[in-house]
């Protein structure tokens, strides 16, 4: 009988609190930012076990990530993504949107154009809504035609999409939080 493996996760903290990554021997599978505890985090992963000594290539990948989550300019393009499960049109969203800089923003409509696929906003915000990498594939930087947020997969919707793309300088810090 085939022993099938336990997939580990590793947790690691940012400025935004605790994230969590799985990987495998090609690269990052997935990225998850904070959840509503760290087990939950991990959970959503897919992650089984927390791994207390992850390879030196995913520490490094988490270093920057949270160097990134403090406002270092990043964008974090070298990091392998394992896009092993993920449909051919997603992994075309995810490549686009990994060449959005830190800083800076796009509308789903230009990433639909960039993939060849005009007209196809909804489709890359449906992708985008799965993107199991979150940072590496910086989700976070698109948005509306209009510039507004609608939205976010990660704890927190908007706000959190809002305080990242603050972090990153991508919009003015806001006088007060609601």
């Amino acid at each position: 009988m085939k022993r099938i493996p336990v997939m580990r996760g590793y947790l690691f903290p940012t400025a935004i609190g605790q994230c969590a990554i799985t990987w495998s021997d090609t690269g990052v599978r997935s990225l998850r930012l904070p959840e509503s505890s760290t087990e939950r985090t991990l959970l959503l992963t897919g992650a089984e076990e927390n791994e207390p000594q992850p390879p030196d290539w995913v520490r490094t990948a988490t270093d920057r990530v949270a160097r990134l989550l403090e406002g270092e300019r990043d964008d974090l393009v070298d990091i392998p993504v394992d896009y092993t499960e993920v449909p051919e049109f997603a992994v075309a969203v995810y490549r686009a949107t990994r060449a959005v800089v830190p800083g800076t923003t796009v509308s789903y409509g230009e990433i639909a154009g960039r993939v060849g696929e005009p007209g196809a906003a909804q489709a890359v915000g449906r992708a985008l809504g799965n993107n199991p990498v979150t940072i590496i594939v910086p989700c976070h930087r698109v948005l509306a035609s209009d510039g507004s947020m609608h939205g976010f997969s990660a704890n927190g919707g908007v706000h959190t999409k809002r305080r990242m793309l603050t972090i990153e300088g991508a919009l003015e810090p806001a006088l007060f939080e609601l």
